[in-house]
């Protein structure tokens, strides 16, 4: 009755406004009377009158942005996506994206449509939002600066940091006394030419080596600590740099912009004694309370924008001030928590990929179109990898530091990445870089940063070590080993009461590592210690209550599955157990089995059906991260569907084939060190027909008599599972009981799957 009420309702306001509309309409067409009323008129159809009005749409400037920016961003993520696939940095793949978006590819082989797409009135308004993304980019790095490692470890990184500036900018100075000649833009003074060739050699992308240190594991080591340091002592060094030769450029001469490095002197100051200490004071006074409210937010965000605006108006480049305020920022996790979530997934992914294609439509390949300016391209990539790699590693050598790991913070503190690009930028702006040599200078910055993966594999290679940190407190001589890891701390709790369910009655002959990785793109440098912390302390306190000791490793990555697998074989580990994620079959047994009724889709799994991976396991009970762990694990994999496992006092042994004859080892351990009570599950009569299983059966029994028994799989039923704490099976086993639906399956316990 209501419904037909909200019906009539709305029937009748509608009906009766719309014609008090219409009514109103046809009287006001006696008001045009006597005035000259200009209607369009065309000869063209209405079809081609629709055609003409859309493509007039198209033309207007705020369309045409958002598709520039629709192209973008999925161009850009695209090649993102395949560049971190084998194993790069994805802002290279990023970088790769603008270029082939600008004249170099997409502009030779489609003018048309990149002049329609990237018309040149339209670039001013993409230029200045990709300033914006910089400007917010800008703010993150420098709260990823963590100021009290640079205290700590100040001697030997403002060292090396300063030789692997010192060393290539003096280098790239001469190059320029080589080139200026013949690629300085008309008008421009050496000293202008040379400051920034000297410049653009000597930075380092401070963010793309930190994410290579935390994918490689090495950043809690002391080598990790110090290429760290230097990374960030280098990111000072260079920007205060890059301030001052931009003041030089603008001013004319040195002594002109004395007044400009005055002004931002006076500016450092007023932000480091005066800012600082305010917004510190706000950070204190908000730290405790749950919500930071948006006056609060507000402040640090006009603080950012102020900071920016004032070093433009000085004439050192408004990311600068953007910089200094990240590094301004309260030393409190939670702020840069906030602002980092607010700022950089609109910087990073809508805004940062404009600035890439900015950056791509000024990089004319086709401009290198002789084989001496390749040759020069050559030579720009050598003094630009001699000056910072050798540089770095020579200085780290001196320092004390041994060859390998020298070698290693040359080959990290070479990558230049985005901040190459920024630089070159600015220099281009300023008139101060041709398109020749800025297209030169964007090669040697895609190459450099290309190169570090390979570099830091080779040296690795070189020196016999492995890409894996392993503890060194792990005991090489435990009679057994075992790695749990983890992603939630639920889960790693469970895996932890069943490792300690293996080994307790035997702690000196075993060890129990729990491992936490996480993805390198959800990493920041500042907050890695404190979110290691965090991530373990549940885990800790466990093994507190269990009375286990456990070591920990805790490593940010790009590959999950294959770090499993590295460390896991690094480790010499003789069980590696893994908790089970969500079902991909929605409606199937499993999903029943985990609780899980919704299907998973997976770019990965899309990639597997292409590259013929996925018939290797298309009938596989398991999500994509499993699959992919099962394939690559070559140690003893457990594989555990965890509901809630407490303790482990009655356990389920299947026994279906020759082959579970393994599981009974498990069952000797569980009996041993938990005193657990053991139903071997024999299908087939296997106790009976097979030797090796009956005589390993009788062995058991022999020794836990009262902790043993046998039954067939027709005398399973609902009470005994309820009673059941957790049920063991062989991989073979599981995935055939899976796939034939075999019904009792919905009510068994926590799960453990064993790939021997």
């Amino acid at each position: 009755m209501r419904n037909l009420k909200n019906t009539l309702f709305y029937l009748l306001v509608t009906g009766a406004f719309g014609y008090l509309m219409y009514w109103i309409i046809v009287q006001g067409k006696f008001l045009e009377v006597g005035r000259e009323i200009v209607s369009p008129t065309s000869n063209d159809s209405e079809w081609i009158q629709f055609l003409s009005s859309l493509f007039h749409n198209l033309q207007h400037p705020l369309p045409l942005l958002l598709l520039q920016i629709i192209t973008i961003v999925l161009v850009a993520r695209i090649f993102g996506w395949i560049f971190r696939k084998i194993g790069q940095p994805t802002v290279i793949g990023e970088i790769i994206a603008g270029i082939v978006l600008g004249p170099s590819l997409f502009g030779l082989y489609f003018p048309e449509v990149k002049e329609a797409l990237f018309p040149v009135a339209s670039l001013g308004i993409l230029q200045m939002l990709s300033q914006v993304g910089l400007i917010f980019f800008m703010f993150v790095i420098g709260m990823e600066l963590d100021l009290k490692v640079l205290k700590n470890k100040a001697n030997e990184a403002v060292v090396i940091s300063h030789a692997s500036i010192v060393i290539p900018f003096a280098l790239g100075v001469g190059l320029a006394y080589f080139i200026y000649y013949q690629f300085a833009p008309p008008g421009i003074e050496f000293l202008s030419f040379s400051l920034f060739m000297g410049i653009a050699m000597s930075i380092t992308a401070f963010p793309v080596l930190a994410r290579i240190v935390q994918e490689r594991g090495i950043h809690k080591t002391r080598l990790g600590t110090i290429v760290i340091t230097c990374a960030a002592a280098d990111d000072i060094t260079a920007w205060c740099l890059l301030a001052a030769v931009i003041a030089i450029v603008k001013a004319g001469s040195f002594v002109s912009s004395i007044y400009i490095i005055g002004l931002a002197i006076s500016y450092v100051l007023m932000m480091l004694f005066v800012v600082k200490p305010f917004l510190k004071r706000v950070g204190d006074l908000y730290a405790n309370k749950n919500n930071l409210k948006k006056s609060v937010v507000a402040i640090f965000f006009l603080m950012l924008i102020v900071s920016s605006y004032l070093t433009e108006i000085i004439g050192i480049h408004a990311l600068f001030g953007a910089f200094v305020a990240g590094a301004i920022m309260p030393d409190i996790a939670k702020f840069r928590n906030v602002f980092i979530e607010k700022v950089e997934d609109i910087s990073l992914i809508l805004l940062l990929p404009l600035f890439f294609v900015f950056t791509g439509l000024r990089t004319e390949i086709g401009l290198i179109n002789e084989p001496y300016l390749w040759k020069i391209t050559g030579y720009i990539i050598l003094v630009a990898v001699i000056g910072k790699f050798l540089g770095s590693a020579l200085a780290a050598r001196f320092v004390g530091q041994s060859w390998q790991e020298s070698l290693t913070i040359g080959a990290l503190m070479n990558t230049r990445g985005l901040m190459e690009l920024v630089v070159l930028n600015i220099g281009y702006e300023l008139g101060v870089l041709s398109p020749k040599i800025f297209t030169m200078m964007v090669i040697m910055a895609l190459v450099t940063t290309f190169m570090t993966g390979p570099a830091l594999d080779l040296i690795n290679f070189l020196f016999k070590t492995k890409g894996v940190i392993i503890p060194s407190e792990i005991k090489q001589n435990s009679k057994f080993k075992i790695l749990i890891s983890f992603g939630n701390n639920e889960k790693g709790k469970s895996l932890l009461r069943l490792a300690n369910s293996l080994v307790k009655g035997q702690t000196e002959n075993a060890n129990i590592t729990a491992m936490h990785l996480t993805m390198s793109d959800e990493m920041h440098a500042y907050n890695l210690e404190e979110y290691e912390t965090t991530t373990f302390e549940p885990i800790v306190k466990e093994s507190v209550k269990l009375n286990q000791e456990i070591t920990t490793i805790f490593k940010a990555t790009g590959d999950i599955e294959t770090d499993i697998a590295d460390i896991a074989k690094e480790g010499q580990y003789d069980l590696v157990l893994v908790g089970v994620g969500k079902s991909i079959y929605e409606g199937t047994l499993l999903g029943k089995v985990l609780g899980f009724t919704s299907r998973i889709i997976n770019p990965d799994r899309l990639l597997d059906k292409f590259t013929g991976k996925e018939g290797l396991f298309e009938n596989s009970p398991f999500d994509e991260r499993t699959r992919l762990l099962i394939s690559k694990t070559k140690e003893p994999l457990g594989i555990l569907i965890d509901k809630d496992l407490q303790k482990i006092k009655n356990v389920l042994i299947g026994m279906y084939s020759i082959g579970d004859v393994f599981l009974i080892d498990y069952a000797q351990k569980l009996m041993y060190n938990n005193d657990s009570h053991v139903t071997i599950l024999d299908n087939n009569e296997h106790t009976k027909n097979n030797f090796i299983i009956q005589n390993s059966l009788v062995a058991l029994e022999e020794k836990h008599t009262d902790n043993f028994d046998v039954f067939q799989p027709n005398q399973i039923n609902k009470p005994f599972l309820l009673q059941q704490n957790l049920a063991v099976f062989s991989l073979e086993t599981w995935k055939k009981l899976i796939e034939d639906e075999v019904s009792w399956l919905a009510d068994i316990p926590s799960v453990l799957i064993i790939k021997p």
